[in-house]
């Protein structure tokens, strides 16, 4: 039952950010990709993802859609690498907006839109560099709160019970 009920809040969690109008790229999926895993456990990757699948249904599907969901499995399993500390954890998250960008217009680029050269690999990434400019900024934000209430409720927990004692 916990389980269920922490697969709704993630979905309601990234709903919320793609279904409320907001700038190209500025939503909480990268974030959550990262955190899910990282503060709940690998387990919880099937939830995530499965939130995305039906965030999509409703949004579209487009032609790089295997890349972006592959994007967030690799985001998801090297999260557990930054656990170390709240430093580590945002720079992990931050990590994962760039592993994103590379995996994500890679598969643009796939798709022959920019020609299979050199050239165009370059002008894929180069066009694209606007719109990670908001992802990088979505996920720190959005990490930043994630970390906030993580933080509020594990001290709030430490408080809780030393004052039990």
């Amino acid at each position: 039952m916990k389980y269920f009920s922490i697969t709704i809040g993630i979905f309601l969690a990234l709903a919320a950010s793609r279904f409320i109008p907001h700038p190209p790229n500025f939503t909480s999926l990268l974030a959550l990709s990262f955190y899910v895993p990282a503060l709940l456990g690998i387990k919880f990757l099937p939830a995530l993802l499965i939130s995305l699948i039906f965030t999509d249904l409703i949004i579209g599907f487009h032609n790089t859609i295997f890349f972006t969901w592959g994007s967030i499995v690799v985001i998801s399993i090297i999260s557990k690498f930054f656990l170390k500390n709240v430093v580590f954890r945002l720079y992990g998250s931050l990590i994962g907006a760039c592993i994103f960008y590379l995996i994500t217009n890679f598969g643009v680029w796939t798709y022959g839109s920019y020609g299979y050269d050199i050239n165009g690999l370059i002008a894929c990434y180069t066009l694209a560099l606007p719109f990670f400019g908001y992802t990088f900024v979505s996920t720190l934000v959005f990490s930043v709160i994630i970390e906030i209430i993580y933080n509020y409720k594990t001290i709030k927990q430490i408080t809780f019970t030393s004052f039990k004692h």
